[in-house]
């Protein structure tokens, strides 16, 4: 099994591997072409990646790991500057708006320095559910589910799951 396969799986996987950099630089390649010169032509070199992908507008400043994990619904808004390291998958739902440098981070890494240093890492799915508004600066960590119609504030840093309705200042 390759460590891109290994990584879409669920299993630990070597974040190190030369398939894993060179698909990584694809996506940075993506990114920097709509970044550069934000336009509906060139979002499709981001959106090209998604595993799926409904109506969005992505602002400027964009990035992700792969993008081979994202998953987007329909009338979606993603602010100037997010980050989503997809490493597993990022489920959004319909109706949601990210604020400016908002960063999903799916993947994670050992807390044994001698593991994080042999670039092992692992990664849990983050799931965003419908008509969920999440504030600008926020950090969703690994393996978070936000229920329908919740509101992260700003800054947050969001370690666990937000039930449905629920507003969630960190």
């Amino acid at each position: 099994m390759t460590e891109f396969e290994k990584m879409k799986s669920g299993e630990p996987f070597n974040g190190l591997d030369k398939d894993l950099r060179l698909r990584r630089e694809a996506a940075r390649l993506a990114c920097a072409k709509y970044n550069t010169h934000p336009s509906k032509g060139n979002l499709r070199h981001i959106t090209r990646l998604f595993a799926k992908f409904g109506s969005v507008v992505i602002e400027p400043g964009f990035q992700c790991d792969y993008g081979t994990q994202i998953h987007i619904g329909e009338r979606c808004y993603i602010n100037f500057n997010c980050v989503f390291l997809d490493s597993a998958a990022i489920y959004i739902g319909n109706d949601v708006l990210i604020g400016p440098d908002c960063h999903l981070y799916a993947v994670d890494h050992p807390r044994a320095p001698q593991e994080r240093a042999d670039g092992k890492c692992f990664a849990k799915p983050i799931s965003i559910g419908n008509n969920v508004w999440i504030g600008g600066g926020a950090k969703i960590l690994p393996g978070v589910n936000i229920g329908d119609n919740a509101i992260i504030a700003a800054n947050a840093v969001v370690r666990r799951d937000i039930l449905a309705n629920e507003r969630y200042i960190g």
